[in-house]
């Protein structure tokens, strides 16, 4: 049997028997033999069978379900991005189960191994920031399950990914913040695996490589995506013998974070430091200075995603690369007076 997510049928099929006996089999009825039950648990356990809890409940007719898997649900971006899945999935007769992996590659397995044993139609996934064995995803691959990549993506000879153009959008950001005359800008990031990551710091080098700005390797801290690590970076980088007079964050936790640190050195921004944020929050319009931001558009993202998800599980297998285009807004926390 090829490796993918075996059926009653399957199984019944191999062994000569039909479904009701194996399904029997499996729940121990006195109605199948001893020898019978052994033969259907151990051929169960070799193929890694999962029974269907949704199996009589969709035979009735019920909403086919998609599983989603995101590393943050409470932030702004990933709550955007799951509006846009729903509202495209309602509209195509499908409802949508979420789960938060809070930035662990175990949880983010744990819920994988979920929507498998839940038999979801399919998955939407973004990787979590400790992500870096991918084998749980090639499992998904070898089982035939349609699955597609959003924003923190991996393996993309073998999944359609909706990501955004963060490389062009961070190369816009710094370009505004050197035109505002700032001379030693600093990244603020996330882990250097992570493709977003890559993306996005490869603009702010380019920017600086442009106009000629000798890159300084003290005003790069890519670290954990976490507000009391980014915000110690921005410290310590603002307290250092030749500070930062300009700041590009990489998303929304690291852009509160490091305009945190910002204020708690009773630095005036933009006048002392300068500030753009990789957030789509409203609130970025809602502080003191309101906060210059490169926005995703995130519900958009997520009705795109789900569109390439659905167009796999109704058969098209290309692999499709799909770039959302970021809108920069400039605010007060970026331009020097």
């Amino acid at each position: 049997m090829k490796k993918r997510r075996v059926s009653l049928k399957d199984l019944a099929d191999e062994l000569g028997v039909s479904i009701a006996t194996v399904s029997r089999a499996l729940r121990g009825s006195h109605e199948v033999g001893e020898e019978m039950k052994e033969k259907v648990k151990a051929l169960a356990k070799k193929y890694n069978y999962r029974p269907n809890p949704f199996a009589q409940s969709l035979r009735k007719e019920a909403p086919r379900v998609i599983g989603v898997v995101v590393p943050n649900l409470v932030t702004h971006y990933f709550a955007a991005v799951l509006d846009g899945i729903e509202e495209y999935a309602m509209s195509k007769g499908y409802s949508v189960f979420s789960s938060n992996s809070h930035e662990n590659h175990e949880r983010e397995k744990l819920a994988i191994d979920n929507f498998i044993s839940m038999h979801v139609e399919g998955i939407i996934a973004c990787l979590a920031q400790d992500t870096v064995d991918y084998s749980h995803f090639i499992e998904i691959h070898d089982m035939g399950i349609p699955l597609v990549f959003f924003a923190r993506t991996c393996l993309p000879e073998l999944f359609s990914q909706v990501v955004a153009n963060g490389d062009i959008a961070a190369q816009e950001a710094t370009q505004h913040l050197i035109e505002n005359g700032c001379k030693r800008i600093a990244f603020v990031g996330g882990p250097n695996h992570l493709d977003m990551v890559i993306r996005r710091k490869h603009g702010y080098l380019e920017a600086l490589r442009e106009n000629k700005i000798p890159i300084d390797r003290q005003l790069v801290a890519c670290g954990k995506i976490d507000f009391d690590t980014a915000r110690n970076a921005t410290i310590q980088m603002l307290k250092s013998p030749n500070p930062p007079d300009g700041i590009l964050a990489f998303n929304d936790i690291v852009t509160y974070a490091a305009f945190d640190a910002i204020k708690s050195l009773d630095l005036k921004i933009p006048d002392d430091v300068a500030i753009i944020g990789f957030t789509d929050g409203d609130s970025a319009a809602f502080v003191t200075p309101k906060l210059s931001a490169i926005m995703d558009q995130a519900v958009k993202q997520g009705m795109k995603v789900c569109e390439l998800l659905l167009r796999n599980i109704n058969g098209d297998k290309k692999i499709y690369r799909e770039v959302v285009p970021m809108i920069l807004k400039i605010r007060d926390s970026s331009v020097k007076k």
